[in-house]
């Protein structure tokens, strides 16, 4: 079998581990063609935007494990796990990848709710009487 490499990609609360081998371009999240796991039209494309960054859509197949969140953090953790799976493939692609913003792991996040608040930053509303 063709040497795999993996990587690990991370979003909100959402955890994809990414297997990448050379193929014919198939890419499977959790047992299901991402076509079918991410049936919104963006989101595939998310899962997309690191082959065709450096022109290599059909080169290589990719297994994903995603877990956590929901799947919208999903699709861009598997964004930037097939990015840095790439860079462990060949260190060559690293200018293209970082020129597009594929490499940075998006530090936003859930603020956590405030005792003696509704939401994180939400108050109560306030009654004079």
């Amino acid at each position: 079998m063709e040497k795999q490499k993996t990587a690990v990609g991370r979003r909100k609360e959402a955890v994809t581990r990414i297997f990448i081998s050379k193929g014919d371009g198939r890419i499977t999240v959790n047992g299901k063609d991402y076509k079918d796991y991410f049936s919104l039209m963006y989101l595939q494309k998310q899962v997309e935007v690191p082959f065709k960054t450096i022109e290599a859509v059909d080169k290589f197949d990719v297994k994903i494990n995603a877990t956590g969140g929901g799947v919208k953090g999903q699709a861009e953790a598997v964004k930037l796990g097939i990015a840095r799976a790439l860079l462990e493939v060949n260190p060559e692609y690293r200018p293209a990848l970082k020129a597009a913003g594929l490499l940075k792991r998006d530090p936003r996040s859930v603020e956590r709710k405030k005792f003696g608040h509704k939401k994180a930053r939400r108050s109560y509303q306030f009654s004079k009487r």
